[in-house]
């Protein structure tokens, strides 16, 4: 890393769809988590009142932990001013920063609050990166696709913090163009209403009519897992480690959170909240929903592999192949571990087909409820489990993790003052002249009054206690407990303020031209203006969903002659003729490939 690249202590940042899966997500290692508002977030299904939010702020700012709020969509020029009131809500509770994709909103009459440049965003180069530093946004997140390489461009380009993504699901367009939902549907992914369109099967069709493939999933990708790319990412300058998954239910934010925050333990890295975390269980991803792992193009901007063709649903891992079927008993080749109640699966005619285990015979018999085994299983063929019934039993417990930040306490007198004083942070004291000393020992009652730290953040991990067997009464302590507490809550809250917004430069130039086309996602008055006063002189094209005319229905880095061995810079691409098409969506899609820019376009003309 260049001596000039600036370095941040490391977030690890956890999404939660409600206030209580984003406590669960600090109580298991998060430093940050970001949550949908009540309107304008990328998931319309994932909304929160500013209550609930604002009882998450509380908890999280506890630790030094930080609350996110998603307004990452795009605004119609009549709802401006409720954005405008909800973001003054927002900031009244505690929230830390805004996730934002409309740049109308630098033109609301907003608090001063930090704003987030989203991924929806679609910030690809340094040039653009540089562009919205100097909006004034405090922090960039950057698209899933790109390559290390790439990363270190930005960061020797910009100042603020930058955001990766490092677990779960992939959209396969870069994000903030993909319309496809929009024009198949009338449902806008820049709305937060995306439809899944990538996730549907689709037929293959080349120019001469040939089949290529049938009812393959060709535009689903595997799910993200970067855990043994940690290292490599935070030296190329990503300081923000984001998991995908704001309709993730509980279960799966606790154990992808404790997976990820066990890893930057290891690593030893500066964190940007306090405390430390206890766990019931052990960690463990493929446990949990998953379509396959991939690193996506982090090393390779041309990389294969990435697609989960056969399904768009969560596999599992393999338990073994069918020996034989006699009725409602299977046999497997090798013994297995398994619970009863485990999902199992297999492929069947290009269909994924799930059964439960309703009992297991060790070391290798699954017998099913009913009569006979799933209709299609043969033997020879494979089975995946991808529901763990004996894990999803630990992580449904109520207590599965804990946070405390840990104390190093002194309890000593000065004179008349007791004083008891936290390693490196604070100190309490209160008058109490020195008494008789007590005829037995007093050191652990002394440890267990000061020990009993209830409901507030902390835990007590050592005293020194130099007073010998001065007797204090419990209540003397008990007060001088409590005001310790009180100070160093002061103190996390003084050391953690939320930033505030950076000031937009108002010099700053647009690098991407004077015109701007419809995928500049401009959808209200104020949006425009922002680009005006940055150097677009020329047309502007409004966003499709207020009526412009878009040049693709998705933009990708993932390429689909490519991930099949047919890429067009290749002898074997010839084989399959232009226009290559997708059957299976409410209408065509038509594939468009760019080869000097390696990407991949959708049309849906």
């Amino acid at each position: 890393m260049s001596p000039q690249t600036p370095q941040y202590s490391i977030e690890l940042l956890a999404p939660a769809r409600n206030t209580d899966v984003g406590i669960c997500a600090i109580n298991h290692g998060a430093d940050a988590v970001y949550i949908g508002a009540s309107s304008h977030g990328a998931r319309a299904a994932a909304g929160n009142s500013t209550d609930e939010i604002g009882r998450l702020c509380d908890y999280a700012h506890r630790f030094g932990a930080r609350v996110y709020v998603t307004i990452n969509t795009l605004i119609y020029p009549s709802e401006l001013k409720d954005v405008e009131r909800l973001i003054h809500q927002l900031y009244r509770i505690g929230v830390d920063a805004l996730i934002v994709q409309d740049l109308g909103l630098l033109r609301l009459d907003l608090p001063p609050i930090a704003l987030h440049a989203s991924t929806q965003c679609d910030i690809r180069t340094p040039e653009k990166a540089r562009f919205f530093q100097e909006l004034g946004f405090s922090q960039i997140v950057l698209p899933r696709e790109m390559t290390l390489e790439e990363i270190r461009a930005v960061r020797n380009a910009t100042t603020v913090p930058l955001e990766g993504f490092i677990h779960g699901a992939l959209c396969v367009s870069y994000s903030g163009q993909c319309y496809a939902s929009h024009l198949c549907g009338g449902r806008s992914a820049n709305r937060g209403e995306c439809a899944q369109i990538c996730r549907l099967p689709y037929d293959l069709i080349d120019g001469r009519g040939r089949v290529l493939a049938k009812g393959k999933h060709l535009l689903s990708l595997h799910d993200l897992n970067r855990l043994e790319d940690l290292p490599a990412m935070i030296d190329a300058g990503i300081s923000s480690l984001k998991i995908e998954g704001r309709l993730k239910d509980e279960a799966y934010v606790k154990n992808v959170v404790s997976e990820y925050d066990r890893r930057l333990r290891q690593l030893g890295v500066k964190r940007t909240s306090l405390g430390n975390v206890e766990r019931t269980f052990t960690p463990d991803v493929t446990r949990s929903f998953n379509r396959g792992f991939t690193s996506h193009f982090l090393y390779d901007p041309r990389a294969t592999g990435v697609a989960a063709h056969e399904s768009p649903k969560s596999l599992g891992i393999e338990i073994g192949r069918v020996q034989s079927i006699r009725g409602n008993r299977i046999e497997l080749q090798k013994p297995a571990k398994l619970t009863n109640g485990d999902g199992l699966n297999f492929q069947f005619r290009d269909k994924t087909v799930g059964f439960r285990v309703n009992r297991f015979e060790p070391p290798k018999t699954i017998i099913c409820t009913g009569h006979n085994a799933p209709e299609g299983l043969k033997p020879g063929m494979t089975l995946r489990r991808n529901a763990d019934k004996l894990f999803a039993d630990i992580l449904a417990a109520p207590t599965t993790g804990s946070r405390t930040i840990p104390l190093v306490l002194t309890l000593r007198r000065a004179g008349s003052s007791l004083i008891l004083e936290e390693a490196g942070r604070t100190a309490a004291s209160i008058e109490f002249p020195k008494a008789e000393d007590a005829r037995t020992p007093q050191l652990e009652a002394r440890r267990r009054v000061l020990a009993k730290l209830g409901d507030t953040p902390f835990s007590l991990n050592e005293l020194n206690d130099v007073l010998g067997n001065e007797f204090i009464p419990a209540s003397v302590l008990t007060r001088l407990r409590r005001e310790l507490i009180a100070a160093l809550e002061d103190s996390i809250a003084c050391t953690t303020s939320r930033p505030l917004r950076a000031p937009e430069n108002k010099d700053a130039v647009w690098p991407e031209g004077t015109t701007l086309h419809a995928e500049a996602n401009i959808s209200n008055p104020l949006a425009e203006k922002v680009m005006r006063d940055h150097g677009v002189s020329g047309s502007i094209t409004p966003a499709p969903e207020i009526g412009g005319t878009l040049q693709a229905a998705m933009t990708m880095r993932y390429c689909l002659r490519r991930e099949l061995g047919r890429c067009l810079l290749t002898p074997a691409g010839r084989e399959w003729p232009e226009p290559l098409t997708l059957i299976g969506a409410p209408r065509p899609l038509r594939l468009r490939f760019d080869c000097i820019n390696c990407q991949m376009q959708i049309l849906t003309d």
